[in-house]
């Protein structure tokens, strides 16, 4: 993927090596429970009200201030995030253009350890990426990147972190245009796990907005559709619980299967189409989260 001299550049604001204080009666035990509880849960602000309750058996008093050294502003993590942010906002301006809407670019903070999401608490990097709807930001620790490239066997490739980027811009553009929303409905009648609908959407959108990239820029080179292949299926939901205990509960999941995960990246990658009929798909009440 050639992305270094690209002039591409988006809204990044880098908080590693920022002293920040723990939470009051949670500490770093409290971070690890809301981790956890991100990962079986997929709702943020559930892990964060579950935490708060649990936190305070487990350890009653405030950890202290953490810290760290000041990041290089020529940081080569830095300037990648800067430039994926700055594709995917031309993408985006495109498909929104044509809808008659307006874009309104998010931010991506990247962090080290624990950030304060600003409207979905205190999150510790155990929880992966994210986007928080009530700040429109995507919270990411780059240390994520080296979990993908163990879970990847050795993989580090540009592409394959650029679509992780992009899923979680994705969540930004539903939330844009009002799928978060729609989403509570779903919750009422079928459950946690109709988050599924969400996150499959997210990686469509995901590859529709690498379509719009690649016909305008033609930065990805030899391999990086295999890679990003490789990682759509390394981080879906039977793929991660087999290999955490062993064993899979399709009724615990909230990403999608490996499978649903390449299918639907794949579909937006090939056709480019984020129109409301293709968008609505996800939506359908006649199909259930795990038969998408």
């Amino acid at each position: 993927m050639r992305w270094e001299d690209s002039g591409a550049k988006g809204n990044v604001e880098d908080r590693r090596g920022k002293s920040m204080p723990m939470a009051a009666g949670g500490g770093l035990m409290g971070l690890i429970i809301m981790g956890i509880l991100f990962y079986l849960t997929g709702d943020l602000g559930k892990a964060k009200r579950l935490a708060d309750n649990i936190t305070p058996m487990v350890l009653p008093k405030a950890a202290p201030a953490g810290g760290g050294a000041p990041v290089n502003p020529n940081d080569a993590n830095l300037k990648f995030a800067e430039a994926v942010m700055g594709f995917t906002d031309e993408a985006w301006e495109e498909i929104f253009g044509r809808m008659g809407q307006r874009w309104e670019k998010p931010t991506l903070v990247l962090f080290s350890d624990r950030v304060d999401s600003g409207g979905c608490g205190l999150a510790p990097s155990a929880v992966g990426p994210f986007y928080c709807p009530a700040s429109k930001k995507v919270f990411l620790d780059p240390t994520f990147f080296d979990e993908l490239r163990d879970k990847l066997k050795g993989s580090s490739a540009d592409f394959s972190r650029a679509y992780v980027i992009a899923h979680e811009v994705g969540h930004h553009a539903q939330n844009l245009l009002g799928y978060n929303s729609l989403l509570d409905q779903y919750r009422k009648k079928e459950g946690e796990n109709s988050g599924i609908r969400l996150e499959l959407q997210a990686d469509y959108l995901a590859g529709a907005c690498w379509h719009h990239v690649e016909k305008k820029r033609g930065i990805l080179e030899k391999g990086d559709i295999e890679e990003a292949i490789r990682t759509a299926q390394a981080i879906g939901d039977d793929r991660l619980q087999k290999n955490a205990r062993g064993w899979v509960n399709p009724e615990s999941f909230n990403h999608g299967t490996a499978s649903q995960r390449l299918k639907y990246f794949m579909q937006g990658f090939q056709s480019g189409n984020a129109t409301k009929r293709a968008l609505d798909q996800f939506f359908d009440p006649s199909v259930k989260p795990l038969d998408l």
